[in-house]
């Protein structure tokens, strides 16, 4: 198949990027390298350095006659999308709808999105939630992924192309961003490794999901197979919180380094779990990483690089 990755210099895409060229699909990757590093892209894919809000976006479908889209290029940073909520829209929303409307135009088969098992659902009554759980983020970075999976189902009903939201947990692992305000793994790990102060959001209780990169992309590639219109979880279902991060990271790294908090962050939640229940019946998947693991392997990559 001809795959258009976006935010293919990124984290999560990079990987998922690597992983199809190595099924033999031939990818291209888009990405406008503010965040993504050119280093991640992998060998034996076309490179284009552009905004998924350009106008030229069409003519990337065009040229390269694209079967499938994944979706992974956005703003990420839920305190911009709390300072900035109309700078979040124009990226998050307006440039989805770019590539969607392009996909229409183009006779895209199937258009997989990054979306948010945390930030759709909001401060959580059940735990983990599942699928049916009410969404109602709490930030407008949340609020923008769930908007987009509402356009998917439009297109699809529309359309015909074949949507698939995978609403991820917490994801880590190598290649994380760690300058950033997000990814307290990358960061932390950073930190310590170069033995300065990481700092903990306000008490460090807040708890999360996290799900390791190579099950990620395991996820993302039973989901090219899927027809109709989906959203489905991708996480462990174990809470984890950020001062057990920290202790764990400390000892992984043998960082001689105190817990300093700070203030909470803005729009921050304080518990997000989820259920995957529903990704085992229609894909199969599973995750094979417990965050033990995972954390000893991101250490491991950090440390070396």
């Amino acid at each position: 198949m001809k795959i258009l990755v976006t935010g293919g210099a990124g984290f999560i895409a990079s990987h998922i990027a690597e992983r199809l060229i190595k099924d033999k699909h031939e990818i291209t990757i888009l990405d406008n390298l503010k965040t993504g590093r050119k280093e991640n892209i992998p060998n034996g894919c076309r490179f284009i350095e552009m905004d998924i809000t350009d106008n030229a976006i069409d003519d990337v479908f065009r040229e390269g006659r694209i079967d499938a889209v994944f979706h992974y290029a956005a703003q990420i940073d839920v305190r911009f999308s709390v300072y900035d909520p109309f700078g979040d829209m124009l990226i998050n929303i307006g440039g989805s709808l770019r590539l969607l409307e392009s996909c229409k135009k183009h006779n895209v088969d199937r258009f997989i999105f990054a979306s948010s098992g945390g930030a759709v659902y909001g401060e959580q009554n059940v735990f983990p939630a599942d699928e049916s759980h009410p969404t109602n983020p709490v930030s407008p970075y949340g609020t923008t992924k769930l908007t987009v999976e509402k356009y998917m189902l439009f297109y699809h009903n529309q359309y015909g192309i074949n949507t698939t939201a995978l609403r991820f947990a917490n994801v880590y692992g190598p290649r994380q961003n760690p300058f950033g305000e997000a990814g307290v793994v990358a960061i932390f790990c950073k930190r310590m490794l170069k033995g300065e102060q990481p700092y903990i959001n306000g008490d460090g209780l807040q708890t999360r999901d996290y799900v390791y990169i190579d099950d990620v992309v395991k996820a993302n590639i039973l989901a090219l197979e899927l027809e109709g219109n989906h959203a489905i979880n991708i996480g462990t279902g174990v809470e984890t919180d950020v001062v057990t991060i920290f202790d764990m990271i400390k000892n992984l790294t043998g960082a001689d380094i105190d817990r300093l908090h700070r203030e909470q962050a803005p729009g921050e939640q304080m518990r997000s779990v989820i259920d995957s229940a529903l990704a085992k019946k229609i894909i199969n998947w599973t995750p094979e990483y417990d965050f033990k693991h995972g954390l000893e392997l991101t250490v491991e990559y950090f440390r070396d690089n």
